[in-house]
């Protein structure tokens, strides 16, 4: 209930800062259709900046406009802005389970657990693995083409979770009191955002840069100037970050 409350009166200031914000605007329009010198004239002319004005702030619902050749008028429409207070701090979502499988709580997270599932799209066909463009014209061939990389998405995740003490993510979220709440980064994780070091004291890294750092290690086919000696393989020894990632993902070179 505290959160809700809470959640009410950050609505309601965030909706009367916009309120004043575009009456501010509207009165200034207002003085340009009066001004002695080149004054603003015409319905279409006044009525596409009185749109912009009321565009910008997503106010145009809770005031209501006369707009005129000569200039226009204004005024809040209060009886829509009781009607939405009335609303403020109700959090509704909507869920075609049943109860006995999904209590309420247990619902809240769900809906907000679908900000990991748009992350997850956007790494697979933009950030990371780059699903799009597909080459294939045959169905098959595309449908095993997004396996592939719901598959590569799928060890994604894991590296992730493994690689958490490099990466600016947080190790342990700290869990909340309330589906409702708003996430908090544990301290651990503060700390490494301001610091941009780990707790190894490494350069903590985004999961780009990290994997760019680790595509640095090569392997080298060594032909010694004596033929009669056999060539081999050496790897470039890696750094002590390059190390420490190979070690949390279990990776032997």
């Amino acid at each position: 209930m505290q959160e809700s409350h809470l959640l009410a009166e950050e609505r309601a200031r965030k909706r009367e800062d916009l309120l004043k914000a575009t009456e501010k605007e509207l009165a200034q329009v207002a003085a340009a259709t009066q001004r002695a010198k080149r004054p603003l004239r015409g319905a279409s002319v006044i009525g596409l900046r009185v749109g912009r004005v009321l565009g910008h702030f997503k106010m145009s619902k809770h005031f209501r406009i006369q707009i005129e050749d000569n200039g226009f008028h204004y005024e809040r429409d209060q009886k829509r802005i009781d009607e939405e207070s009335a609303l403020d701090g109700i959090y509704v979502i909507r869920t075609s389970v049943s109860s006995e499988q999904l209590s309420s709580s247990d619902a809240v997270r769900c809906y907000k657990q679908l900000s990991g599932v748009e992350r997850a799209f956007r790494s697979v066909k933009t950030v990371d693995l780059k699903i799009r463009p597909v080459h294939h014209r045959l169905e098959k061939r595309v449908r095993t083409h997004v396996l592939l990389c719901m598959l590569a998405y799928y060890v994604e995740w894991h590296m992730r979770r493994d690689l958490a003490p490099i990466l600016f993510d947080d190790e342990q979220p700290a869990p909340k009191a309330s589906p409702v709440a708003p996430a908090e980064r544990s301290n651990q994780a503060e700390q490494k955002a301001h610091s941009k070091r780990t707790a190894d004291q490494l350069p903590a890294q985004s999961f780009q840069s990290l994997l760019a750092d680790l595509a640095t290690i090569v392997k080298n086919r060594i032909r010694p100037r004596n033929t009669a000696s056999t060539a081999f393989d050496m790897i470039t020894t890696p750094t002590p970050l390059q190390q420490r990632a190979l070690e949390l993902l279990h990776v032997r070179l």
